[in-house]
């Protein structure tokens, strides 16, 4: 255990990266577990989370999503999901399905109104985190994305200890302030041992309708920089398209076409 001094005291504090991990549930089997996160909210982390699960599922693998974003649950949206979850007879709660199989838990599944605000502090938070890892049947599942809470707080740390992450997908947008936040993410994930297998710039530029030119509207990218400077060999670009919103408003993002992840999905997924 390590040991901080700290005033003239000496304190041990738990290294996260050697406790052990509660297990899945019985009957849950989970090949492998990719987080997708981001430094800052309102970037689009649930919708790239979305976007490679319905990759993964339309590839034949059996999919779910864990979405850990509980004061933000925007999963279930995305895919129309408007029931709420049940339960098998010995209390483990039974994912909601999309209409093409993609398992989902989140906590939208669990409230009474899907606008009910969750005021709740953060150990709280973190309980439900891990509930939705051991207490849920997921079955047998190849791949998992866990839509991560934005910054890197206590939730953050409690999904680190507590899922068995293979990697991080980082996603930002492209202000020079946002490239600052994704290095703490990035440095966040060394510090927990975890790689980071991607990195994807959303609402990257826009093409106009009208000239079919190449707008970036947020300046020039950092992307490929931040990239190069911290060893990610894996990046994707998501531009401003209006058919993305159309999709996400109507719930139907698993009939949304694009080609932008390919790449990414291809070398997190191998």
């Amino acid at each position: 255990m390590p040991e901080v001094e700290k005033s003239g005291h000496k304190y041990n504090i738990p290294d996260l990266k050697e406790m052990n991990k509660p297990q899945p549930s019985e009957g849950s089997h989970i090949k492998k577990v990719i987080g997708v996160v981001s430094g800052k909210g309102g970037v689009g982390k649930s919708l790239v989370t979305s976007m490679l699960a319905v990759k993964a599922n339309k590839a034949g693998l059996k999919t779910a999503i864990l979405d850990a974003d509980i004061t933000g649950p925007s999963i279930p949206r995305s895919f129309g999901i408007h029931t709420h979850a049940s339960a098998t007879q010995e209390g483990l709660m039974i994912p909601a399905e999309t209409k093409n199989g993609i398992k989902i838990m989140s906590l939208n599944l669990l409230v009474r109104n899907e606008t009910d605000p969750v005021i709740w502090r953060g150990p709280i938070i973190s309980q439900i985190v891990t509930q939705f890892w051991s207490e849920v049947l997921w079955g047998d599942i190849d791949v998992m994305f866990v839509d991560m809470p934005p910054g890197t707080g206590d939730v953050a740390l409690t999904i680190f200890q507590s899922l068995p992450i293979d990697g991080l997908v980082i996603v930002s947008s492209p202000q020079e302030l946002v490239g600052m936040i994704v290095e703490k993410a990035v440095n966040m994930a060394g510090s927990m041992n975890v790689p980071v297998v991607g990195l994807v710039e959303n609402m990257s530029y826009l093409i106009c309708p009208d000239c079919g030119n190449r707008i970036d509207i947020f300046g020039e990218s950092h992307m490929d920089e931040i990239a190069k400077k911290h060893g990610i060999a894996n990046t994707a670009s998501i531009p401003m398209d209006p058919k993305i919103a159309s999709y996400v408003d109507k719930g139907d993002v698993e009939s949304f076409e694009e080609s932008w992840l390919d790449d990414l999905y291809a070398a997190i997924t191998k």
